[in-house]
């Protein structure tokens, strides 16, 4: 792979911070050394001195003194040691991706930490593009992405989509307008890169069959672009066994993966992070440096005590019991959908995430419907034109979430909907 050619002129000139280069050479050294390098306060002056976490299924985690100094520290850009070897090791376990054992320059098996996956998209995004570059895309689109994107300048190429995520056929004919060799003529324009969320898609529901990913990665090979793989609700899927993931095709290094534990550990800890080729994440890591610096260090902490008192098995048993409550409220969400909502709206129930997308039959339009009608009566859903990239064009879905309103909720929201929608036909 030549990565050169995937990198803005802004991301090749990033050098590394000679004060986070100390701070990685500190947290190694021994304690004889004497440091009079880095600007890190001095802990005693903080107020925080210990802290006790208690835990559903596990042993409380207890912050002393010692620990709390270092959780309440500056730390390494790439994610605290520890967590980043329990991470690639869940990879492996996960994954097993080809690149593992790749030369670095090969595209070898990278990751880092990053402040929720978010975080980490953005600095890929800002890693590879430049204004006037040809990206692919399929809608609906996750609204954060479009609007990371758009002060970019890209130009973003819609695949169609179908209840099986995006359709090969439809990626085939989109990059038929480019000749393979294209790829080695910066003039030509040919995409770099696809970005997909292939599980449980935000807003659709929607998850890819391996053997379309399959298709998919033939496709990023034969034309050279880039897969960006956002995949936040991998750990949601409600059908075992788990679909394989673009990482775990990745022969050449093409692929760079954004995983999450928002959705199954906690959102406001913001833990987050990136897998890729180590060319790419190295750059990543540079743009840290100079940014957010690192993802806090106290919740790495926390989260790495956790994931290190529960092992593997007990992680992926504590994912089992989100996926199953989430199943359950998917179930209440889409019993309720069948009550008031059928002949007036069609749906498919999702395979993945906590979202329902739903299109209204007869209303060209539903923005007014959903944003002035429904929000008077005390429901709220967000309108499907806002994960469009023309969020002016008039839009018959909305997305209804299932996280958290009780199924009783689910039924009383949906019965004013259903009212709602008869008085608006």
């Amino acid at each position: 792979m030549n990565y050169a050619r995937f990198i803005t002129a802004t991301s090749a000139a990033r050098k590394p911070s000679s004060i986070r280069v100390m701070t990685e050479i500190l947290s190694n050294a021994p304690k004889s050394v004497i440091s009079l390098a880095t600007g890190a306060p001095n802990p005693s002056t903080f107020p925080f001195k210990t802290a006790v976490v208690t835990v559903e299924n596990g042993k409380p985690i207890q912050f002393n003194e010692q620990m709390m100094k270092r959780a309440l520290q500056y730390s390494q850009s790439a994610g605290i040691p520890e967590l980043l070897s329990w991470l690639k090791q869940l990879q492996v376990k996960l994954h097993n991706p080809p690149t593992i054992h790749y030369a670095p320059s090969q595209g070898q098996m990278d990751m880092c930490v990053t402040c929720g996956s978010q975080e980490g998209l953005c600095k890929v995004f800002e890693m590879i593009v430049n204004p006037g570059d040809n990206i692919l895309v399929n809608e609906p689109v996750y609204s954060g992405t479009i609007h990371a994107l758009q002060p970019l300048g890209c130009n973003m190429i819609n695949v169609s989509s179908d209840e099986h995520g995006i359709i090969p056929d439809s990626l085939r004919e989109t990059l038929s307008r480019w000749k393979p060799e294209d790829s080695k003529d910066p003039e030509k324009n040919s995409p770099k890169f696809l970005y997909t969320v292939p599980n449980g898609n935000n807003p659709a529901g929607n998850s890819l069959t391996a053997e379309r990913k399959r298709e998919i990665y033939e496709l990023a090979r034969k034309y050279d672009f880039l897969i960006i793989e956002d995949d936040p609700y991998y750990f949601m899927q409600f059908n075992k066994p788990w679909t394989p993931t673009f990482l775990s095709m990745d022969v050449d290094g093409r692929v760079i993966r954004a995983d999450s534990f928002s959705k199954v550990l906690s959102s406001g800890l913001r833990i987050g992070f990136i897998t890729g080729p180590k060319p790419l994440i190295e750059r990543i890591v540079l743009h840290i440096q100079v940014s957010t610096m690192q993802t806090s260090t106290f919740a790495q902490l926390l989260v790495s005590h956790l994931l290190h008192q529960w092992g593997e098995e007990g992680f992926l048993a504590h994912v089992d019991r989100v996926i199953d409550f989430y199943r359950e409220q998917r179930d209440a969400l889409l019993a309720a959908a069948d009550k008031w909502l059928s002949g007036l709206a069609e749906w498919q129930v999702p395979t993945a995430g906590m979202f329902l997308w739903v299109k209204i039959k007869g209303i060209h339009d539903v923005r007014k419907l959903i944003e002035e009608k429904a929000f008077k009566k005390e429901i709220f859903m967000l309108p499907g034109c806002g994960f469009y990239l023309d969020s002016s064009a008039p839009c018959p879905y909305f997305r209804a979430s299932f996280s958290s309103a009780s199924p009783e909720q689910m039924d009383l929201a949906f019965q004013k909907l259903a009212q709602l929608i008869k008085e608006s036909l």
